[in-house]
């Protein structure tokens, strides 16, 4: 399991990069990113909402609610332009920190 400070840092992109796939509801992005991290990467609803909250107000995705096939409304979020943008940055800045780490990991033996 990844630190929560770890996950935290990455939630942003994470959403961003998920919805570039199309557009998608809080249990299923959370349901994604676990399928994507092997389950090493999990969120919960209390910790996922606020950001897409936060997320919503910074123009990055917007949302609108739309009935499931089950009949229940659900609130599907989408990428908006701003957030592609912020998702371009938000590649830039984590290939630099992996970039830096994979420098410095290939001069070293790995402790794992």
């Amino acid at each position: 399991m990844l630190s929560k400070e770890l996950v935290a840092a990455s939630t942003v992109p994470l959403v961003l990069s998920v919805l570039t796939e199309g557009e998608s509801y809080g249990y299923a992005l959370i349901q994604r990113v676990r399928e994507l991290s092997g389950g090493r990467i999990e969120w919960t609803e209390g910790m996922l909402y606020p950001v897409l909250h936060w997320m919503e107000r910074e123009k990055m995705i917007e949302s609108r609610w739309r009935q499931a096939e089950t009949g229940r409304k659900r609130k599907y979020y989408r990428l908006r332009k701003e957030g592609r943008k912020a998702l371009h940055t938000e590649q830039r800045h984590w290939l630099t920190v992996h970039a830096t780490l994979d420098r410095l990991w290939k001069t070293k033996p790995t402790l794992i």
